[in-house]
């Protein structure tokens, strides 16, 4: 077990920048050329980073230390953000529709994170549960490309959607930063 006072030493791969994840050349983020045009691509496009860096945040770990509670007293874990965040995506599409919502991926309140334990198939069905959850919202708000439109029982803006989309990875980014760090020493942004 590790406790509080086991810190680890901190450290990046970075050579380039002491305070950057990985060098430039190596950072999947990275996008040679200009910037995206228009609303809506400029909020994929933060989507699409933040979801990178959550994923980046998570490799080289094993099942024990994706599944550890760093933070104490917290429940949270990089497991357990990688399953939150595929609940969330879910539930986001209960906000698209009109219809009856989607049963939750893990059951009860907190299930996402109680139930991140370190276990490879636990882990999988994680990243599966992830990708499949994001696509499929994905999808979902490709049909209403309008910023503007209303969707769903509470009329909400798609660009609301899209923005509290990329706020939840963002928060849980900042997460994940702290409980990598606390799990093996590795900073970086």
């Amino acid at each position: 077990m590790t406790l509080m006072t086991d810190r680890p030493a901190r450290w990046t791969q970075a050579t380039v920048y002491p305070d950057m994840w990985v060098d430039p050349d190596d950072d999947p983020r990275n996008t040679e050329g200009a910037s995206p045009d228009g609303e809506l691509a400029t909020l994929q496009d933060f989507l699409t980073g933040y979801r990178i860096t959550l994923r980046m945040k998570c490799e080289g770990l094993n099942v024990e230390q994706l599944a550890r509670r760093s933070v104490p007293p917290s429940t949270m874990s990089l497991l357990g953000l990688l399953r939150h965040l595929a609940e969330v995506e879910r539930d986001w599409r209960n906000w698209i529709t009109d219809g009856d919502p989607l049963p939750k991926l893990y059951g009860k309140r907190d299930a996402d994170f109680d139930g991140a334990v370190a276990d490879q198939a636990v882990v999988d069905a994680a990243y599966a549960d992830l990708e499949r959850e994001q696509a499929a919202t994905d999808a979902a708000l490709a049909e209403h490309p309008d910023l503007g439109e209303r969707v769903g029982r509470e009329g909400i803006a798609v660009r609301e959607l899209m923005v509290h989309r990329i706020e939840e990875y963002a928060r849980h980014c900042g997460h994940a930063d702290l409980l990598r760090e606390c799990v093996d020493g590795r900073v970086g942004q």
